[in-house]
């Protein structure tokens, strides 16, 4: 008995010393597997962080703009594609066809096609008899107002010390303004009459600047009153003249964007500012203000714009980016920019039509979401790294 409780003793001793020996043994291959927990943990908040920042640019809206990036809204419209033909012209403001204030013989034209003039230059003079009869009329009235305004003078001070009645000076008074008036409307006549001078000769002004496009008569010309002296254009203020048909005219509104093209493929932006109805079976015109540099006058145009107001969602052009092979956006959000992916539609007037991906109530990144595509582009690959 004593033999085998001495056996079993030992048996203990020698599992005691075997656990102890084999828990060393794992401590020096995994020294660190107390720790295993705590690594795991962070492994995995590591994992959430990188989703996280996956897509995202840390760029806060409010500086956005000091780094070249501008907000945009998403908004509503789209509708019909309009394809528009037509031609620059010149604004109706800056064209005159200026035309004989009286008739007479012309004495000497001033300018040729292609000078160009300031507004008030003179362009011509004509020689009129009547232009004679109007200075003439000029001069009676301010002698007469001279005349009537030194009585009115002698009187008042005659009424003041008492040597006339207060009735006899304020028949002078009534008789000095009356004087007055006749003056002001001879000289309001000679200056629309060109201003002639004792001779009858009258010279004529262009109304506004430009260059002389047309000089139909000569010197010894005779010109009847209104007739055609020279037309001045200003071939830098043009727009666009577009024909449209009747029944589009429903889908086109002032204030609408077009985009024009004309030879050479260049694009002309500009912006609907009046529709005219059309005449009896003919096109109705519609008049676009041209934002930037134009064409000259003449030039053949073919402009296409969107029709109508629709329900689909549109944002500009330049923030659809393509991001790791997918069309995208960058919406804002409190601390900076997030990429969302998009199905993209129709491309026109600087906008691009979204079909998903939005819903209508975010701020996107507009013009320089290059930049951000840029930045995400270069903090994928430290991360790599």
């Amino acid at each position: 008995m004593r033999y085998d409780r001495n056996l079993l003793m030992g048996g203990a001793a020698v599992l005691v010393i075997g656990s102890i020996a084999g828990f060393a043994v794992a401590r020096v291959f995994d020294p660190h597997g107390s720790q295993v927990g705590t690594v795991d943990a962070e492994a995995e908040h590591e994992d959430e962080h990188a989703e996280e920042t996956e897509g995202f640019v840390p760029l806060k809206p409010a500086d956005a703009a000091a780094a070249g990036v501008e907000l945009a809204k998403v908004e509503r419209g789209g509708g019909s594609d309009l394809l528009l033909p037509g031609r620059v012209a010149i604004a109706p403001n800056s064209q005159s066809t200026i035309g004989a204030p009286l008739a007479g013989t012309v004495v000497d034209t001033l300018v040729a096609p292609g000078a160009s003039v300031k507004k008030g230059a003179a362009v011509a003079t004509i020689r009129s008899p009547a232009g004679a009869v109007v200075r003439a009329a000029a001069d009676s009235a301010a002698a007469a107002a001279a005349a009537a305004e030194s009585v009115d003078a002698r009187d008042r001070t005659l009424f003041d010390q008492g040597v006339i009645a207060r009735q006899e000076w304020e028949a002078t008074y009534a008789a000095t303004l009356k004087a007055q008036a006749d003056l002001r409307a001879a000289q309001a006549q000679l200056i629309a009459l060109g201003s002639p001078n004792a001779s009858g000769i009258a010279t004529v002004r262009s109304p506004i600047a430009g260059v002389v496009t047309h000089v139909p008569i000569g010197p010894g010309g005779v010109v009847a009153e209104g007739a055609e002296i020279a037309e001045v254009s200003d071939a830098s203020k043009v727009e666009l003249v577009l024909e449209a048909p009747p029944s589009s005219l429903r889908l086109i509104t002032v204030g609408a964007q077009m985009e024009a093209r004309w030879t050479g493929g260049q694009a002309i932006e500009a912006v609907v500012v009046g529709v005219a109805p059309a005449s009896t079976g003919g096109s109705a015109v519609v008049r676009a203000r041209i934002a930037g540099a134009a064409p000259p006058p003449g030039t053949v145009v073919s402009a296409r714009m969107v029709g109508g107001v629709g329900d689909a969602l549109t944002v500009p052009s330049e923030a659809v980016q393509t991001v790791e092979g997918q069309t995208s956006v960058f919406v804002s959000e409190p601390e900076g920019f997030r990429v969302r992916v998009v199905v993209i539609g129709r491309n026109a007037s600087g906008r691009t039509e979204i079909i998903s991906g939005l819903d209508g109530g975010e701020q996107i990144a507009g013009a320089g979401a290059f930049l951000l595509k840029a930045e995400l582009a270069k903090g994928e690959a430290e991360h790599g790294h």
